[in-house]
């Protein structure tokens, strides 16, 4: 094995030990032993540091790899702390004949004595004595330390004879660890000699089994508490599933069981192929090299691979778009090609193991059964399918889809030997056996299984047979979604739907997803289903619109699986609008008629309604952490029940006015303590879609809240209500209307961090406003919190009476975009649309989420004189998406089109600049909207959302 130096190419370009000790030898002549002569050695050793620091790096940014860098980093490391240890020794604490108690070994521990050390990686160094410290080797030690830690190095350190470090490393498997990895640097190398003889002897031999199992539980532990994925959008680098530490676990594991100091000895020793040294060592280049990358960027030790530096590594690394997919989403993509490859060596290698442990059977963690028997023309060894030959599935290909078939009937896990075989012969996964009747049989008995599909498939994914299989699944493979409401890669997230969708059917789901888990037992095309739910997503990263190319990837695949003409209709159907729903759910007014028409008109059938809905359920719950919540649950199952209700003829056997007296008779029923004449009064306030848009204890409660306000006399009433049921704290404002009313209420729940997710607002006959919000906490859940209602309610009332103005205040708090989402670039966008609903215009706009945006928004259409009746406010990681329902001052849609582009470019003003917009007529709107409002105090209230007109026809 070569030394560290003799890796390094021009390695005196970095730093030459030779004169740094000359130059130190050379002050020690000038200065002395005093504080003077410190002060200019410790200049010396830092020039040389940054010099040498400098080199590698431009080397790296030249092009280098990141094994050159680490090696490089170490070696400078190795000469500046030789230097000074000569220096120390020579100079400082000179000695003519040092007595055997004087002697000591300056050894390297850890990922340094490994001869690898990132640009901030720690010093770890082990001073070694030979039975006990003496005060003249304690001054070196002292003298040393004190130095390094003056040049900034991070020093991690002990003091040990031979004989603690044996005896620690016996109880420490930490310790133990770092000392397999160790490296002589300086001193008496006798006494490394020793350490490394007796460590050998008296701690590993015999004691390979338990080290491993250590080692793995150790390893398992840390991907637990990481996730346990090695497809999360933001990896740690080192120690992810996948990165560095899982390579470097593997080495630990080889070098203590097989007693070899490098991973290419496994290649003479049998455990490793030629191609699978290649593959390890490609892994480790890569993960380095970004590395290395990354804490140059970050100007320390930083190992998560996080979104605001993931654009920038990928450019160093020369990653550029390319036919659908950006630069970055390829350099990602790369990486969890790379990590999934790591996976494949740790199987490899765990099988060579097991091999070996036969021998052994108090190996517990990689235990061997004795009884050996076929099953389906695979070998059961334990509980664990194996290969009869190594030859199988080069001579018999479709038992490359058999294997995970048969596990998956019979329960059984499948062998570490089996899979390198797999691994082996993946070329036999090709276009012949893509046309085997068999094989697509096979696969789709696995898909459609009653039997969880995630766990056969998702092992055909790790082993490289699925996106073979299924080459268009093969291209979304490690694709990762740039942004942040996704949290896995496409191909993860596929496969955790279908993992869903089973916990559905068995019920597993039932209290989270009560609705689905109904629904999906009453299907008649539950093949569709799974089949679509494999290729929902299957066609991301093309380019184009990815549910329109999917359907078309369904219409050639489904036939290929055995689905029958019928099914392949379906499963392109559902692909093709799988957002639909969704889309529908939480982007328009549930309470507009024709928002249901236009849903029930593109679903057309109560099995299509079915299908769609538990695969939207699915869709969402997968996404991610949190991205499920009770608020969707809620309205997408108000849009599958309303859809139901029109398909089978209920709503329209009650009219609207059928419909709003039913209500009013509801609440009659629950005004008990009311007179007749109070009733009557009340129920005149209310116009046709007020009364339709809530249920009769909303009614009810709201009709307690306003005859309150009104006979106290009071200007303003908040009235909140907190549903645990749909996660949301619904708050309902009772005030006299006024333009600009629900801009300001925006900015004042803003200014007291709720988010807005609904709005339903209503003037009623007498010019009061009845405007009701859902709104949660930025975490997602119900604004509950007695300080933070209480606040809200503050904040309410002061911006509607003039004493705080959102505007300046928002401009105070907004915050700079911080460095993990500055990096996604969400262009505004203005979508208008006059044919979505009957009576009103419909505004959807996208862009950056912030806070205040929706205040920002909603004042430029007040600016524009647009009466807003609803509103729906959804996020999706850095983007938002608001769609509001609009009218002009006579309660008419806007159909001019010199309006309509006046809308489109002020609320892309607000979207892309709003404090300049805000700014630069801040006074105006402010003294015209006191104005108003005053105006509107004096004079009878006229409706300020719906026309006289409108009104009268309803």
């Amino acid at each position: 094995m070569l030394s560290l130096s003799e890796t390094i190419p021009d390695r005196r370009a970095i730093v030459s030990k030779r004169r740094l000790v000359a130059e130190l030898t050379s002050l020690a002549e000038q200065h002395g032993t005093g504080a003077a002569l410190r002060t200019h050695t410790l200049a010396a050793l830092r020039k040389a540091l940054e010099e040498g620091r400098a080199e590698v790096r431009r080397r790296l940014e030249a092009g280098g790899t990141g094994t050159d860098c680490v090696r490089q980093n170490a070696y400078l490391t190795d000469q500046v702390i030789r230097a000074l240890a000569e220096h120390t020794s020579g100079c400082i604490f000179p000695v003519a004949n040092p007595t055997s108690g004087e002697h000591f070994a300056l050894v390297a521990t850890g990922g340094y004595g490994r001869g690898e050390m990132a640009p901030f990686s720690d010093v770890d160094l082990l001073f070694m004595l030979p039975y006990k410290r003496t005060p003249r080797v304690e001054q070196v030690f002292e003298y040393m330390l004190y130095m390094l830690w003056d040049l900034g190095l991070k020093v991690g350190h002990a003091v040990r004879s031979v004989d603690e470090c044996i005896r620690q490393a016996k109880g420490d498997v930490t310790i133990r660890t770092s000392l397999l990895e160790s490296r002589f640097l300086h001193g008496e190398e006798k006494l490394y000699a020793e350490l490394r003889r007796r460590f050998t002897k008296e701690i590993a031999t015999g004691t390979g089994p338990a080290f491993i199992e250590a080692k793995l539980a150790e390893r398992d532990a840390r991907h637990r508490r990481l996730g346990d994925s090695r497809y999360v959008l933001e990896p740690n680098i080192k120690e992810g599933k996948g990165g560095l530490r899982d390579l470097q676990t593997l080495f630990w594991i080889a070098k203590y069981y097989y007693q070899v100091d490098d991973v290419s000895d496994l290649l003479q020793k049998g455990v490793l192929l030629e191609e699978e040294v290649a593959k390890f060592a490609k892994a480790q280049d890569f993960l380095l090299t970004v590395r290395c990358h990354l804490h140059y960027m970050a100007g320390r030790g930083e190992d998560r691979l996080t979104f605001d530096v993931q654009a920038d590594i990928s450019r160093r690394l020369g990653y550029v778009d390319h036919a659908g997919l950006i630069g970055v989403e390829r350099f990602m993509k790369h990486y969890f090609l790379v990590a999934k490859d790591v996976g494949d060596l740790t199987r490899i290698f765990c099988a060579n193991l097991e091999a070996e442990a036969k021998r052994q059977p108090r190996f517990s963690l990689l235990r061997i059964a004795l009884a050996r028997k076929d099953i389906e023309g695979f070998l059961l060894d334990g509980e664990r399918l194996n290969v009869r030959y190594d030859r199988q599935f080069k001579d018999n290909p479709v038992d490359t889809i058999r294997l995970f078939h048969v596990a998956q009937v019979n329960g059984l896990d499948i062998h570490p030997n089996a899979l390198r075989a797999l691994t082996r012969a993946l070329g036999a996964v090709g276009p012949k056996l893509r046309a085997d009747h068999d094989a697509n049989r096979l696969f789709l008995e696995m898909l459609t299984s009653r039997k969880d599909p995630e766990v056969p498939l998702r092992r055909m994914n790790e082993a490289g047979v699925l996106g073979r299989f299924v080459p268009d699944f093969g291209r979304i493979v490690a694709q990762m979604q740039y942004d942040m409401y996704h949290v896995f890669t496409v191909d993860e997230h596929t496969l955790f739907t279908l993992g869903i969708l089973h916990d559905i059917e068995s019920g597993g789901l039932k209290a989270e997803l009560p609705l689905a888990s109904e629904v999906i037992h009453k299907l008649v095309s539950r093949r569709a289903l799974y089949v679509a739910m494999l290729l929902h997503d299957i066609a991301k990263g093309r380019g184009g619109d990815h549910s329109v190319l999917g359907a078309k990837v369904a219409e050639k695949l489904c036939p290929r699986l055995g689905l029958s003409a019928e099914e392949t209709e379906t499963v392109a159907w559902l692909v093709r609008w799988h957002l639909t729903m969704s889309d529908a759910a939480f982007k328009r007014d549930l309470e507009d008629d024709k928002t249901i028409r236009d849903f029930v008109e593109l679903v057309q059938s109560p099995e299509r309604l079915r299908l769609l809905l538990v695969l939207t359920t699915a869709d969402i719950r997968a996404v991610g952490p949190g991205r499920w919540n009770a608020w969707k649950a809620t309205l997408l199952a108000e849009l599958y029940h309303r859809a139901e209700d029109l398909m089978s003829g209920v709503v329209s056997a009650q009219r609207r006015e059928r419909r709003v007296n039913a209500a009013q008779t509801a609440l009659r029923g629950l005004l008990t303590d009311w007179s007749e004449a109070e009733i009557e009064k009340h129920l005149a306030h209310g116009y046709p879609a007020y009364w339709l848009s809530f249920d009769p204890e909303t009614h009810a409660r709201h009709a307690r809240l306003m005859r309150n306000a009104d006979r106290d006399g009071a200007p303003l009433t908040v009235d909140t209500r907190i549903d645990r049921g749909r996660a949301v704290t619904e708050v309902t404002i009772y005030t006299h209307d006024h333009p600009g009313l629900f801009s300001r209420l925006a900015g004042a729940f803003a200014l007291a961090g709720a988010t807005i997710l609904d709005a339903k607002i209503f003037t009623m006959t007498n010019g009061m406003a009845v405007d009701v919000f859902s709104v949660q906490d930025v975490a997602g859940g119900p604004f509950d919190s007695g300080d933070k209602l209480a606040k809200l309610a503050v904040m309410i009332e002061r911006t509607l009476s003039g004493q705080l103005r959102p505007l300046q205040e928002l401009a105070k708090r907004r915050p700079a975009l911080n460095n993990r989402t500055r990096v996604f670039k969400v262009p505004p966008r203005v979508l208008i649309d006059n044919k979505a609903s009957t009576t009103h215009t419909v505004i959807e706009l996208n862009g950056r989420d912030r806070p205040g945006l929706l205040y920002d928004v909603t004042r430029a259409l007040t600016n524009l004189s647009l009466q807003i009746s609803s509103a729906k406010v959804s996020t999706y990681g850095e983007k938002a998406i608001d769609v509001f329902y609009v009218k002009d001052v006579f309660g008419l849609k806007i159909s001019h089109e010199s309006k309509l582009a006046q809308i489109r470019e002020k609320v892309l003003t607000a979207l892309s600049d709003p404090i300049a917009e805000a700014q630069a007529d801040s006074g105006r709107f402010s003294a015209a909207e006191r104005s108003r409002a005053r105006s509107r105090q004096k004079k009878p209230a006229v409706p300020r959302r719906k026309a006289p007109a409108e009104s009268a026809a309803e």
